[in-house]
């Protein structure tokens, strides 16, 4: 494919809640960021969820699984709701899509950046946050989430943690290819202390990042103790799942919105341009405010903007949209999760301020 052909297909998961409407604000931003680096897209959208249930029986339908196959990246919503949780655990919209989808595609590193956006520091429930710009790399498939055995008996529970070589290796890759495009440093979190598989993660983590990144290993309690103290020391947090899973909460919590928060799950199956990934806001489906125009859209923009930059290469496309909502907070643009009472701007708005920036 030509430099001057380069058009992506992606599957366009809406979802459920608020995913329908901070979804469609999202693709003109992508296709107008796409089309100044000489890029387009084909989208094609699909059921998933509680609203694929409704319409199909089940979270997950074949036809979705097919579309999502036949893409090169995956652009989720959100999934879940008050409506559907009388039903058993295995098949709610939250288990039966999301860890399916996970499992089908190999979706072993989940990226989430954590941005303290100027402009917002007063949101932050810590004012040392201003500043903050950090990337939490979390090994997605592994550890004691997956572990075997896992059992409960009366009065007794096991979950193993197991990694291997392999499994350290490939994240170490993922962070430390994210490390170059950022300030250049890797913080790797683990408790080699105590765990054995912690002793492993070092020695890999240690042998694989090279020496033009700079590496520091540092034990989960300090970690969650330096987030609150210093958050903006860190650039790429690495860590296996659980430890991940805590942390890029807790970091979660420091830019003061679920709004604000992107993520990234990369698979093991790469496309020409990078890895295949499914892209999704941190945040669920908002259900109370679903349809009201009050979502934030930007933790959805802003999900678009890694799928561009890790399963397509496209930097540049990327960092426009990134710019232009810096550029949109700065100017005072906010809806109601990020507003002061009464200057709240509406979900459509809000998508096209930074629809306006990014064709500027």
């Amino acid at each position: 494919m030509s430099e001057k052909n380069r058009c992506y297909h992606v599957a366009v998961l809406p979802g459920d809640g608020i995913g329908p409407e901070v979804m469609e604000v999202t693709l003109p931003i992508l296709e107008a960021a796409a089309a100044k680096s000489g890029a387009a897209f084909v989208f094609t959208e699909a059921d998933v969820g509680g609203v694929a249930i409704d319409r199909h029986g089940e979270a997950l339908p074949e036809k979705t699984r097919k579309v999502c196959e036949e893409s090169e990246a995956i652009l989720f919503g959100s999934v879940g709701g008050p409506k559907w949780e009388s039903l058993p655990p295995e098949r709610q919209p939250e288990r039966a899509a999301l860890l399916p989808l996970r499992k089908i595609f190999g979706l072993f590193a989940n990226l989430r950046p954590v941005v303290v956006y100027p402009g917002l520091e007063e949101q932050s429930p810590l004012r040392r946050a201003a500043g903050m710009d950090l990337l939490v790399v979390r090994e997605l498939i592994g550890g004691i989430y997956f572990g075997k055995p896992k059992c409960r008996k009366k009065d007794a529970a096991v979950d193993t943690s197991r990694y291997d070589v392999a499994e350290i290796e490939r994240i170490t890759d993922v962070a430390v290819t994210a490390a170059r495009g950022r300030r250049k440093k890797i913080t790797s979190v683990d408790k080699a202390n105590v765990l054995a598989t912690s002793v492993l993660w070092r020695e890999t983590v240690s042998r694989v990042v090279p020496e033009e990144i700079e590496l520091e290993h540092m034990y989960v309690d300090n970690a969650a103790m330096q987030l609150v103290l210093n958050p903006a020391r860190f650039d790429v947090i690495v860590t296996e799942n659980l430890f991940g899973d805590i942390l890029s909460d807790l970091a979660a919590s420091l830019p003061g919105s679920l709004g604000m928060l992107p993520s990234a799950s990369l698979g093991k199956e790469k496309t020409l341009w990078g890895r295949f990934g499914m892209y999704e806001p941190a945040g669920g489906s908002a259900p109370d405010i679903a349809g009201k125009g009050l979502a934030n859209p930007i933790a959805q923009i802003l999900s678009g903007a890694l799928m561009l930059r890790y399963s397509f290469g496209e930097e540049s496309a990327a960092r426009a949209i990134e710019e232009a909502v810096s550029r949109v907070i700065k100017k005072g643009c906010r809806t109601s999760d990020i507003a002061a009472a009464g200057k709240a701007i509406s979900t459509r708005e809000m998508g096209e301020e930074i629809l306006n920036e990014v064709r500027r």
